[in-house]
């Protein structure tokens, strides 16, 4: 699943391409993406003759800002958009075109068909699901030290699972949760409560500059990320623990494990991680 960094660099490449485009119509070939409205062809309806004036971002949610309206798209697994020629044939995956006015089209494709997409009116989007679900994203300002240490001293979770929760935290995924981990020199499965407030500012740190090296590298590729104009991210370059199973640890020497922590693959050091 695209994670904030991947998320971020797509919202980006997007914003070359679409903005102050107006979406002269729109083509629903999955109408189980669109989630609100119900009525697809009011879905349809509300789109029409709005122009991209920008695109937002909030945790792993781009938010189409129109004229009128907020287009809030979640990509789940696998979904991508990208920006076509109207002439060039339409992918099978594809399940929501978007025509614009100079002949090209925004199309979503989708192979998994898990992608969400949802219209309020502008100004209301964060007062409604999915977004009014999210706590802060980690470049946000009320994302501090303060209210990291709170969150996790109220909890009896694992600080994995705890890290994963979109209402705490906004964008953080299995990949970077492991690799703030690893920097933090915390086992992922402590419980919360049980952290210091040093070891919870080691987190803190550790997932901003996590994010934003990954953001600076177009994030990172595994198995069918790529962005906007098909290019892979790069941060898996950097990877410390996500998928180096066996490899020897940067830090000490001794191998990277995998283990499950609330379902999920987790990678860690054992020796570095107590």
């Amino acid at each position: 699943m695209p994670e904030l960094p991947e998320v971020e660099t797509i919202k980006e490449n997007l914003k070359r391409f679409v903005i102050n485009q107006t979406i002269i119509s729109a083509t629903v070939f999955w109408p189980n993406i669109i989630k609100r409205p119900e009525d697809v062809s009011e879905f349809k309806h509300l789109i029409a003759g709005q122009t991209i004036q920008d695109i937002r971002r909030k945790g792993k949610f781009l938010l189409f800002e129109l004229d009128d309206l907020v287009l809030v798209s979640h990509l789940r697994m696998e979904g991508k958009y990208k920006v076509h020629l109207s002439e060039e044939p339409i992918d099978k995956h594809t399940h929501v075109l978007f025509r614009f006015e100079n002949g090209e089209e925004l199309r979503y494709r989708d192979v998994r068909k898990f992608g969400t997409m949802h219209v309020f009116a502008k100004g209301d989007e964060l007062n409604h699901k999915p977004l009014n679900q999210l706590g802060p994203d980690p470049f946000d300002d009320a994302f501090t030290i303060v209210y990291l240490y709170q969150k996790l001293a109220k909890t009896d979770r694992v600080i994995k699972s705890v890290l994963l929760d979109q209402t705490v935290v906004a964008g953080l995924g299995n990949i970077y949760v492991d690799e703030t981990l690893f920097k933090a020199a915390v086992h992922p499965l402590r419980k919360a409560s049980t952290l210091t407030k040093h070891e919870a500012e080691a987190i803190w740190e550790a997932a901003i500059d996590t994010l934003q090296e990954a953001v600076t590298l177009g994030g990172t590729t595994i198995r069918s990320y790529v962005n906007s104009q098909g290019a892979m991210g790069m941060f898996q370059q950097r990877l410390l623990v996500y998928g180096q199973v066996d490899e020897p640890c940067q830090r000490c020497g001794e191998p990277i494990v995998k283990m499950s922590v609330g379902g999920r693959g987790t990678h860690v050091c054992i020796a570095c991680q107590k």
